[in-house]
């Protein structure tokens, strides 16, 4: 029996699952914590991993493993294949300015790249190093990201020469075509001001090994996290993906590419050879975990105070920029909780308006892409947050529309899981999900007309 393991380096967590390469069932399963913040030493990482791969039982009968991670971080290493500086990642926005001013010099960056940058894009935090640690900038002998960093990693190899990585991730730089599939090294160079000679990972296509383990595991191609997840729901093209993890993420698997010029929408590759446009936000799961502490409740009883609110929160609203936002493009915002009456100041109520934000925050990005053009057939919505109750029964009424909930898994993982497989086996294999729930509520237009006004009104503070 082929065997294959996928992982998944995310913000705040690893996971690692061992599957059956032919059916998908899973063996066993591993996880262990990430250090919080928006930059990290990469070596946190490494031991997460070792220890999640431990907490699975090990890889000595693994045939294949494939990594899917956060994207866009920036990994810094210099000749000797050291780590110069912490890893900036997604959500670290201090390089907006930088964003802003490679937009201004390539404006035809949305044709290049097939996204306008901001903050999180890693060419934004290449040039904000060569102009605020130049020091460290001039030591810069490869630029990767943090699925490639921990692939490499797994081979033994400390020459910078050896790292690769996939279409999808590296769809999510800002140097990367992923119409032609070749880096855009006049916008590489100007990011980094041309300060040393760089390496930037070898592009292999999903289906590839790119390497070895020392103990002679194939190691595949891996891939950004949300095109992961969408292999791992073998999404097809129709399928919009709503994932509320740390970030909050709107995608949806299309033949064709996107080439927006407002950034709203990223023009992201995905596993398949095809794309997948996303509308980001940075605000998700955690505005929960914030209703949680403020009201002194586990999620499970949050989600049950939300659902007896009536819609609206009794004219309570969240806007949920907690930590800045990038759609629409705040990264200095805060978050406002607006509507605030003797009414309305009880727990059911707040509950109500903190899970309508975020919620609404993600029917905006799912607008933004049908307003582009993308076919949406159907909605899934992923990520530990949909296992709540709540959080099935609001989407739907803001969407106005049926939303489907996969079981609960780590679809990141699984897809680099398939991935592997895929790789291994020569084809796809076609996987058994299990059983899909689907949710309809009563629309309320009215909630989301309410939201909207809100952010509109905040867009100058």
């Amino acid at each position: 029996m082929p065997i294959v393991a996928g992982v998944d380096s995310s913000t705040q967590s690893v996971k690692v699952v061992i599957r059956d390469a032919k059916t998908g069932e899973l063996l066993r399963e591993g996880r262990a914590h990430h250090p919080s913040g928006t930059e990290v030493d990469p070596a946190a990482w490494w031991d997460a991993l070792e220890e999640a791969i431990c907490a699975a039982g090990g890889l000595s009968d693994v045939d294949a493993i494939s990594i899917g991670g956060q994207q866009h971080g920036m990994v810094a290493l210099n000749a000797e294949g050291e780590v110069i500086r912490p890893a900036l990642l997604w959500n670290d926005t201090r390089s907006a300015p930088q964003a802003t001013a490679l937009n201004e010099e390539f404006p035809d960056i949305s044709q290049r790249t097939g996204s306008v940058l901001v903050a999180s894009f890693t060419a934004s935090k290449v040039r904000w190093l060569a102009e605020h640690e130049p020091a460290h900038s001039d030591q810069v002998a490869a630029i990767c990201l943090p699925h490639d960093w921990l692939s490499w990693k797994l081979t033994g190899s400390k020459d910078v020469a050896d790292i690769f990585t996939d279409r999808s991730d590296a769809s999510g730089t800002g140097y990367f075509n992923s119409v032609t599939n070749l880096y855009d090294n006049e916008i590489f160079h100007a990011a980094h001001k041309s300060r040393s000679t760089t390496y930037l990972p070898k592009i292999i296509s999903s289906e590839e090994f790119g390497a070895t383990t020392p103990s002679g595991i194939k190691i595949a191609a891996g891939a950004g996290d949300n095109a992961g997840a969408a292999f791992g729901l073998q999404a097809e093209p129709g399928d919009l993906i709503i994932s509320l993890g740390t970030s909050g993420t709107a995608f949806a698997v299309s033949d064709t590419p996107t080439h927006e010029e407002t950034g709203e929408v990223a023009g992201f590759a995905d596993l398949t050879g095809r794309f997948l446009p996303l509308v980001c936000t940075l605000n998700a799961a955690r505005i929960l975990d914030a209703a949680a502490e403020i009201l002194q409740c586990t999620h499970d009883e949050l989600g049950e105070l939300a659902l007896s609110a009536a819609p609206g929160a009794n004219g309570l609203s969240l806007l949920p920029y907690f930590e800045g936002e990038r759609t629409p493009n705040r990264p200095t915002a805060t978050g406002v909780l607006a509507g605030l009456t003797l009414a309305n100041s009880n727990p059911r109520d707040i509950a109500r308006a903190y899970v309508e934000g975020m919620l609404a925050g993600l029917v905006d990005a799912a607008d933004s892409l049908i307003h582009r053009g993308v076919q949406v057939n159907r909605v899934f919505i992923i990520g530990g947050a949909a296992k709540n109750r709540a959080i099935g029964e609001i989407a739907s009424a803001l969407f106005g529309r049926e939303v489907l909930i996969p079981p609960a898994g780590e679809y990141v993982a699984n897809g680099a899981a398939r991935q592997a497989a895929w790789a291994l086996l020569g084809s796809a294999p076609q996987w058994n999900l299990g059983e899909v729930v689907h949710i309809s509520a009563a629309p309320t237009p009215e909630v989301m007309n309410k939201y909207r006004r809100l952010r509109d009104q905040t867009a100058h503070w």
